[in-house]
């Protein structure tokens, strides 16, 4: 099991694992994103009562999105949704994969065969400030939504 003391030791931690993926520069976990039906009591459990941090916030209700730090610098992103809707694909959204160039891993995910969504795209998360961030979404094999999620603060 692996405990971090601090942050800082954490990111020393991920220094010294940049670069073992030899496919794609800077790979790693990013957040995994989820739709809840109550999206206070949601943030109250997680901050609350597991301890994550919220770093960042956009979008109104009722379409806000809150992206919580987990403790070791891998995000939960959790979006509001319509209480009564029924997600075919459960309430999990997407996993998404921390690089350091999206254009790049777009084109090998493309190159396995995988069948882009969205291709390469800059946007900006209308979060106060505002955060620049780089994605592009892809499917996998068993129709599972991966996005590269290229960004240097969070």
């Amino acid at each position: 099991m692996r405990t971090f003391l601090t942050r800082d030791k954490y990111v020393n931690r991920r220094e010294k694992m940049t670069g073992s993926n030899k496919k794609i520069k800077g790979c790693g976990f990013h957040h995994l994103s989820m739709s809840v039906r109550d999206l206070t009591k949601s943030i109250e459990f997680y901050v609350d009562g597991l301890g994550f941090v919220e770093r960042v916030s956009w979008g109104e209700a009722p379409k806000r999105t809150v992206l919580l730090d987990t403790g070791d610098g891998n995000y939960f992103e959790i979006s509001q949704s319509d209480p009564e809707q029924v997600y075919e694909e459960g309430v999990f959204k997407h996993i998404a994969l921390r690089v350091d160039d999206c254009k790049a891993a777009i084109e090998l995910a493309r190159d396995a065969g995988a069948e882009v969504t969205m291709e390469t795209r800059d946007i900006n998360l209308s979060s106060k400030p505002q955060i620049p961030i780089r994605i592009a979404f892809f499917k996998g094999p068993d129709g599972e939504l991966v996005e590269l999620f290229q960004n240097e603060e969070t």
